[in-house]
């Protein structure tokens, strides 16, 4: 099984299933979007075995492009895992202070966001497409740890997954605008005269967001993989009836 494994020391495990051609329905990890959802359990059960948990262990969102988030407590535990119906409605963020619980956050194009907390374990994932990103989500979610879960930015280590790149993330003008009133997205955009489109660099703009809420850029990582141009990609963009990637994120047991 295809995984760019972000991290896998004492504390966490993070990363990302790819494409992959030997698995079934080419490693799809979405019940969501899927020829079988019993391709999509086999498929998840594999991952489970590769990170040494169960499937059980793993929670997931009804994704919906919102800012919306959860945090995770251990009666979760296997919400969305097996089907749709018990995942976390409404929901495009997770994330919980609980050990063996695998976070779960599924992308094709859209921009996955894996971080973690060193000093007091706190670990979570957010699923940031355009919408999510000029909602903010990213940038809401850090101030609400900051607030409410009193966490220190500055202790905060943030890994930006494959997703979109910004040469193959053209959008019109209506798009471009709402990434304009952020204020700070501006670098991050071009015109291209020849085909009339903007082209926005998603995974920048959500790594200045981590920025903005006080996170230091040497923590904040960037998988440079297209998931458009990339073999390994699942792309929305490209195959409307594409898979999905699968961004988890787990803290360790003692």
């Amino acid at each position: 099984m295809k995984i760019n494994m972000y991290v896998n020391n004492e504390k966490f495990i993070a990363g990302m299933t790819m494409k992959d051609q030997a698995e079934l329905e080419n490693n799809n990890m979405a019940l969501h979007a899927c020829e079988s959802t019993d391709h999509v359990l086999e498929n998840r059960k594999n991952l489970a075995t590769e990170l040494h948990c169960e499937l059980d262990d793993f929670v997931c969102a009804n994704q919906t492009h919102s800012s919306n988030f959860h945090r995770v407590m251990l009666d979760d535990k296997g919400r969305g895992a097996n089907q749709l119906n018990n995942a976390i409605a409404d929901t495009d963020a997770l994330y919980t202070f609980e050990p063996n619980v695998l976070l779960c956050s599924f992308t094709a194009d859209c921009v996955p966001v894996i971080f973690y907390n060193e000093v007091n374990g706190l670990i979570g994932v957010i699923h940031s497409g355009w919408q999510g990103t000029v909602k903010e989500i990213t940038l809401k979610l850090i101030e609400h740890l900051k607030l409410v879960e009193h966490c220190d930015a500055n202790d905060l280590h943030v890994q930006i997954g494959a997703a979109l790149s910004q040469r193959k993330f053209e959008v019109d003008e209506e798009v471009y605008l709402r990434f304009k009133a952020l204020g700070y997205a501006d670098d991050f955009m071009f015109y291209k005269e020849e085909t009339h489109k903007y082209h926005i660099d998603n995974q920048l703009i959500v790594k200045r967001q981590c920025e903005l809420a006080g996170i230091p850029a040497g923590q904040i990582t960037i998988d440079q993989t297209c998931t458009y141009v990339n073999p390994d990609g699942f792309s929305y963009r490209q195959d409307k009836q594409s898979g999905r990637h699968l961004s988890f994120i787990m803290k360790k047991g003692e």
